[in-house]
């Protein structure tokens, strides 16, 4: 269905696998954001390897739940303390958890507000700034003062060269990280979107399919996909595996090719035994669904792509950005990137504090705050956003 016939990280984890188990084996874990889709699938990736320790929180108490019994029934049990925590990691609650029982080896930061149609509204974008910025933060000083051997924050390819505040907000994580280096080892990750992962376009059908309504996507937007496993895979080798200020990325090849959404949804509704049924609107495309699934064909609206944000391609690196492409057989590696100003990043934080404590602001109060820290940043507001969409 993604194009690819084999598991992207198949040599590196043979070549690496017994030294991830044996670090794994022991050491003590934190996952932040555990809950997710990429947070969910670290987690199975750590408990399988017989962690001493590994404690998992998430402000999602039914996702949190879905994992354990996934864990339990996929793995069963460990010697290892493993637990769930329903926490927000930027509220009094966690950094009481955190001193209690921690302190950790390694803690994994996975949790992210990471749809573009987040950047719609500017209280929705507030959060965003809290999540993927000011979070990361709080819990990597917490990890800091407390000797942890290292640091992971997920970052994301939509960091490389950014066109929406999402990918900007995490480009804005990646500086604060490398600049904190100092500190205590970090390293993070950028990769393409998740196949299936909660709230992507691809778990959109499987919805759709459910619910008995038409699939709808955009047939110029162009993505690269990983599986789940791959993506967990690729987070827990950054954090074991990656030195200090290293971001890794999977590796462009013949296995990993940009398709479109479009593409994808055929092939998605072949696996199903379905043929695309393709409508001119999506008002035809809700009227075809009275017949058309019953004569084996699924009523889809494919459109072009105008809403604020998108890029129509995607990328894992900068021109400006030192590679190393050699280390891996399918990860590259964005080494010693540069730091950035402090002067400019506490004036951020500082204009973001003024704001929030002042209660108003607006979207382009944030945006022009993101252009002061980000001069190369190519926004580019279309006025239309992805929840007026089908």
């Amino acid at each position: 269905m993604l194009g690819r016939s084999k598991h992207l990280l198949r040599e590196d984890l043979g070549r690496h696998g017994a030294a991830l188990s044996e670090t794994v084996e022991h050491s003590r874990f934190l996952i932040i954001g555990a809950a997710g889709s990429i947070g969910q699938a670290v987690t199975l990736e750590i408990f399988s390897r017989n962690p001493r320790v590994l404690h998992a929180v998430d402000i999602n108490e039914n996702n949190l739940v879905e994992l354990v019994r996934d864990i339990r029934s996929s793995h069963g049990y460990i010697k290892g303390d493993f637990r769930t925590f329903a926490l927000d990691a930027g509220s009094p609650e966690f950094e009481a958890f955190f001193r209690a029982e921690g302190p950790y080896d390694y803690i994994l930061n996975l949790s992210a507000l990471k749809h573009v149609r987040s950047e719609k509204d500017p209280y929705t974008l507030m959060r965003m700034i809290q999540v993927n910025i000011l979070n990361t933060l709080s819990t990597l000083k917490l990890g800091a003062d407390s000797g942890a051997r290292k640091y992971f924050c997920v970052s994301t390819d939509k960091a490389a060269n950014p066109v929406n505040m999402m990918g900007a907000s995490k480009r804005i994580m990646e500086m604060y990280l490398l600049s904190s280096s100092e500190a205590m080892p970090i390293s993070t990750a950028r990769f393409a979107n998740v196949a299936f992962s909660d709230g992507s376009l691809l778990h959109g059908f499987n919805m759709r399919l459910a619910k008995g309504q038409p699939i709808s996507a955009p047939n110029d937007v162009r993505r690269y996909f990983l599986t789940p496993e791959e993506a967990g895979q690729l987070c827990l080798m950054s954090a074991l595996l990656g030195e200090s200020r290293d971001i890794f990325f999977p590796k462009l090849s013949a296995e990993l090719n940009l398709v479109t959404f479009s593409s994808i949804a055929e092939r998605y509704l072949a696996a199903k035994g379905l043929e695309p049924l393709l409508c001119d609107t999506e008002d035809e495309a809700r009227e075809r669904m009275a017949s058309a699934p019953r004569q084996g064909r699924w009523p889809c609206y494919f459109f072009q792509s105008d809403t604020t944000g998108e890029k129509d391609f995607e990328e894992f690196f900068t021109d400006s950005e030192e590679v190393d492409l050699g280390r891996f057989d399918s990860i590259g590696i964005v080494k010693n990137a540069a730091t950035a100003d402090p002067s400019h990043l506490q004036a951020f934080l500082r204009e973001i504090e003024r704001l929030r404590q002042s209660g108003r602001w607006t979207k382009q109060d944030i945006v022009d705050l993101f252009f002061n820290l980000l001069p190369e940043f190519h926004h580019l507001e279309t006025g239309k956003y992805l929840d007026g969409r089908m």
